[in-house]
C-alpha cells in the first residue's frame, strides 16, 4: 500500500485534486494497487484555520506518506495586503525546504488538436516537447541578508548559490537528458551574474566528468524567454536556477493554450510533491469551471517518479489525451460548448477503466 498526503489548498486546489484522485483510485481499480490518502491543510485554509500555513500536523503527515499531491495555495486577502505578515506562499516556501524538495520539473508538451488554442501560432508550437528543471530551494527567493533599509527607501535581496545545490538539481536534469535527447540547455545570466557564472563552471564540470555523452548548451535567460516563443521546439531538457526557471516555466505555459494542462513535481533526495503549475484561481472556485488536466497529469507524475509506475503513468495521459481529442474540455479550452470539472474528471477516470474491458 502507498500512502499519498492530500493538500488540496485554497482556491480551486480542493475541485482539482478531487478529480486527480479519482484518476488515481481508476488505476488503483485496473492495476490491483492499493493508495490511502491523508488530507491535511496548507496555505490560506491554514492560517484560517491554525494561523500558519503549514502547521506541523501538515508537515507530520508529509514526512510519513510516500508522495505528495499537492492543489494550490493563494487567497485575495492576502495579495491584496503587502502588510500581512503571515502569508499562504510562506507555507509553499517552507514545505520546499523543510522537505528537501530542491528540484522542480515542469514538462511542457503542444497537443495537436490544441494548437489553434495557443496564443502562437500553430507551426511554432507543432511537436514542442521539452522539460524544464528549475532549482527550487536556493537563490534569491531564500538567500541572506535581505529586507528594507531603516527609513524604508532601499530594499535588498541576495542571490546566493553553493556548487553543491548547483549540482544536486544538475544530476537531475542530467539524468533525464540521458534518457531523452541527449542535450542539455543551461539557462543563465552568466555575463552579468556572479552566481550563474558560477552555474556555469559546475556544470560544465560536471557534464565532463560524470555525463560526457550529453551535449550541452548555454544560453542567457533573455534570450532564452525570446527563443521559447520564437522556436520552441529546439529545446528538450532546460535547467536553471530558482528566479529564472519561475519565469521561464510560466511564459512557456502560454505554449500549450492554457495553464490547466501543465503537471510539475517538486523532488528531492526523499519525498515528492506533484502540483498543477496553475495558481488557486479564487475567482473560478466553487464554480465547477476549473480546468482538472494539470493536477490529473501531476497524479501521473507521481505514480512513474515517486512510485515507478510507468504503465499505469501512461494509462492517465492516454485518457487525457482521449479527452482532449474528443473535445470533453473545460472552458479555459473551448468556451462554447464545455463541460464542468467533474465531468472532465469522470470522463479520464471512465477511459482508465476502460483497460479492464480492452
Amino acid at each position: 500500500m502507498k500512502k499519498i498526503a492530500v493538500l488540496p489548498g485554497d482556491g480551486i486546489g480542493p475541485e482539482v485534486v478531487k478529480q486527480a484522485i479519482k484518476a488515481l483510485d481508476a488505476v488503483a481499480e485496473v492495476y490491483n494497487h492499493e493508495f490511502e490518502y491523508k488530507e491535511a491543510l496548507v496555505g490560506a485554509s491554514a492560517i484560517d484555520a491554525v494561523g500558519d500555513p503549514f502547521p506541523a500536523e501538515t508537515q507530520e503527515v508529509c514526512e510519513t506518506s510516500d508522495a505528495i499531491l499537492f492543489g494550490a495555495i493563494g487567497d485575495p486577502k492576502y495579495d491584496n495586503d503587502p502588510k500581512a505578515k503571515v502569508r499562504p506562499e510562506q507555507g509553499l516556501l517552507r514545505m520546499r525546504k523543510v522537505l528537501g524538495l530542491f528540484c522542480n520539473i515542469r514538462p511542457v508538451t503542444s497537443y495537436k488538436i490544441l494548437e489553434n488554442a495557443s496564443p502562437l501560432k500553430p507551426e511554432i508550437i507543432s511537436g514542442v516537447d521539452f522539460v524544464v528543471f528549475r532549482e527550487l530551494t536556493g537563490g534569491i527567493y531564500f538567500g541572506e541578508p535581505r529586507g528594507r533599509s531603516e527609513n524604508g527607501e532601499t530594499a535588498f535581496d541576495s542571490m546566493v548559490y553553493s556548487k553543491e545545490e548547483i549540482k544536486r538539481v544538475s544530476r537531475f536534469a542530467f539524468e533525464a537528458a540521458g534518457r531523452r535527447k541527449k542535450k542539455l540547455t543551461l539557462i543563465d545570466k552568466a555575463n552579468v551574474l556572479a552566481t550563474s557564472r558560477l552555474w556555469r563552471e559546475t556544470v560544465k564540470e560536471l557534464g565532463e566528468a560524470e555525463y560526457p555523452e550529453i551535449e550541452i548548451e548555454y544560453i542567457f535567460v533573455d534570450n532564452a524567454a525570446m527563443q521559447m516563443i520564437q522556436n520552441p521546439a529546439q529545446f528538450d531538457v532546460c535547467l536553471t536556477g530558482n528566479m529564472f526557471g519561475d519565469i521561464i516555466t510560466d511564459e512557456a505555459s502560454v505554449i500549450t493554450g492554457s495553464l490547466g494542462l501543465l503537471p510539475s513535481a517538486s523532488v528531492g533526495n526523499k519525498i515528492g510533491l506533484y502540483e498543477p503549475i496553475h495558481g488557486s484561481f479564487p475567482q473560478g472556485a466553487g464554480k465547477n469551471i476549473a480546468n482538472p488536466v494539470a493536477t490529473i497529469l501531476s497524479a501521473a507524475m507521481l505514480l512513474e517518479t515517486s512510485f515507478g509506475m510507468a504503465e499505469e503513468a501512461k494509462s492517465i495521459r492516454d485518457a487525457v489525451e482521449q479527452t482532449l481529442n474528443e473535445s470533453i474540455v473545460t472552458p479555459d479550452i473551448k468556451a462554447e460548448k464545455h463541460y464542468t470539472t467533474e465531468e472532465v474528471g469522470d470522463a479520464i477516470a471512465e477511459i482508465i477503466k476502460q483497460k479492464v474491458s480492452a
